[in-house]
């Protein structure tokens, strides 16, 4: 099973202010989805990742107009570290992998065919 992920970072947090700079985002609303090889099963997490702004300089700072999705998921993956990003994407293969093969499945009694009415009821 090979799944691909894709990441949906495009709502973000900005300061409207930041010393010199404007719009300056500093928290990401992020979104992590997996899909099997297949293209039927996918699984997603979701979450939020603060960026540090602490150190941001003329030479590094991206205006707002400017960012890219990819800019984002950039830095949201660098924030994180890899040993984090590799958990999500765990998490999301295990999600995949109950979908699959499920441990558990939740079921209506009389839900299957016709309803059948108790002796109390017929």
């Amino acid at each position: 099973m090979a799944n691909t992920y894709s990441w949906d970072c495009k709502t973000v947090d900005t300061y409207p202010t930041q010393d010199t700079f404007s719009d300056v985002v500093y928290n990401v609303h992020w979104r992590l989805t997996g899909t099997d090889d297949t293209g039927e099963h996918s699984a997603t997490v979701i979450g939020t990742q603060t960026i540090s702004v602490e150190t941001i300089d003329a030479e590094t700072f991206v205006a707002f107009e400017s960012l890219t999705h990819d800019d984002v998921v950039g830095w949201v993956e660098t924030e994180m570290g890899e040993e984090r990003v590799a958990e999500l994407k765990s998490s999301v293969d295990s999600q995949i992998a109950d979908k699959l093969a499920p441990k558990s499945v939740t079921k209506t009694i009389g839900s299957v065919g016709e309803f059948m009415p108790s002796s109390e009821e017929a």
